[in-house]
Formats: C-alpha cells, sequence, structure tokens
C-alpha cells in the first residue's frame, strides 16, 4: 500500500520560512516525479512543484520560483520542500503527490499517489 506522509507545516510570519517533509512508502520511491500541490480555502488546488527522479530536475509554479526549493533523498524515500520568503498568499494545505509523468507536469490527474496534506499559515 502506498503512504506518502506529510510534516513541516504550521505558523509563520510573512518573510519567514517552512521546511516541508514528506516520507514514502510501499513504493518503488526513485522511480516516481514527487510533485508539490496547494490547496487555499475555496480554491482549485494548484501546482507548485515538482522534482524528477533523478533529482536534478526541478520544475516550479511562476508564483513560488526563486523562494521554493524541493529536493530528494531516494536513500530515504524523502522529499522536502523549502520555503522562504513566506508571503500571506502561500497560506494552504500543501500535499505532496507522486506520480510516473515528467517533472514538468502541473495537473493533478497526471500524479498517482497523495498525501493527506499538512496546513500552512502566513500571517501578516
Amino acid at each position: 500500500q502506498v503512504q506518502l506522509v506529510e510534516s513541516g507545516g504550521g505558523l509563520v510570519q510573512a518573510g519567514g520560512s517552512l521546511r516541508l517533509s514528506c516520507a514514502a512508502s510501499g513504493v518503488t520511491f526513485r522511480r516516481y516525479t514527487m510533485g508539490w500541490f496547494r490547496q487555499a480555502p475555496g480554491k482549485e488546488r494548484e501546482f507548485v512543484g515538482s522534482i524528477a527522479w533523478s533529482t536534478t530536475m526541478t520544475y516550479y509554479a511562476d508564483s513560488v520560483k526563486g523562494r521554493f526549493t524541493t529536493s530528494r533523498d531516494n536513500a530515504k524515500n524523502m522529499v522536502y520542500l523549502q520555503m522562504n520568503s513566506l508571503k500571506p498568499e502561500d497560506t494552504a494545505v500543501y500535499y505532496c503527490a507522486a506520480g510516473s509523468s515528467p517533472v514538468g507536469s502541473t495537473r493533478s490527474s497526471e500524479y498517482n499517489y497523495w498525501g493527506q496534506g499538512t496546513q500552512v499559515t502566513v500571517s501578516s
């Protein structure tokens, strides 16, 4: 059974940083593109960033480019999202996802497995 578990969310002031983690089990982790998505209240789920199985290729939404960085450790079945210079508009539930599509895949439907999400709240 595939399981993705996010952690590291919380409350932070604008301009601060958070690091989200996602632990994967039950899947050949290194074969999958790992993505991060977020969903704010009343809004659709949106793509944040992704990283290829090789760990050298990443892709980001324009809204977070230059502020967020995703990385992965295939030996530990872990993927991370470092979020810097946080803004109130970054407030959302953040999800990690695993899929077989290329690293530039931005649609939710392109990912097969999802975590339960972790809340990130940025105060102004």
